[in-house]
């Protein structure tokens, strides 16, 4: 069983940064794909960033430059750099997991993953 749990939301005005953590547990075998997704209020869910490897990583058009996702396997840690916060970056943001490496092939599919964590909420002021 794997269990994923973020943390790091919380409110900034634009232009600001935050970083999400998300921490793993269980067999390491299930998040060879990790990534964040993310659902505002009304919205569908939105894959933004995934990493197969600290250097595979993909991120959606609409936070290229600006998030970073990483990774760091020794401590069973997925991050996410956000940097130049809109307001529409507004959202629950949720750290995904999969055993299938081809998750990661595709931004959009994050959301379908496996497993996922609770979310933490991200709000931008303008």
């Amino acid at each position: 069983q794997v269990q994923l749990v973020e943390s790091g939301g919380g409110s900034v005005q634009a232009g600001g940064s935050l970083r999400l953590s998300c921490a793993a547990s269980g067999s390491a075998y299930n998040w060879r794909c990790m990534g964040w997704f993310r659902q505002a209020p009304g919205k569908e869910r939105e894959g933004i960033a995934t990493a197969l490897s600290e250097s595979v990583t993909t991120y959606a058009d609409s936070v290229k430059g600006r998030f970073t996702i990483s990774r760091d396997n020794a401590k069973n840690t997925l991050y996410l750099q956000m940097n130049s916060l809109k307001p529409e970056d507004t959202a629950m943001y949720y750290c995904a997991a999969d055993p299938l490496s081809f998750r990661c092939t595709a931004v959009a599919s994050i959301p379908n993953s496996r497993y996922r964590g609770q979310g933490t909420q991200v709000t931008v002021s303008s």
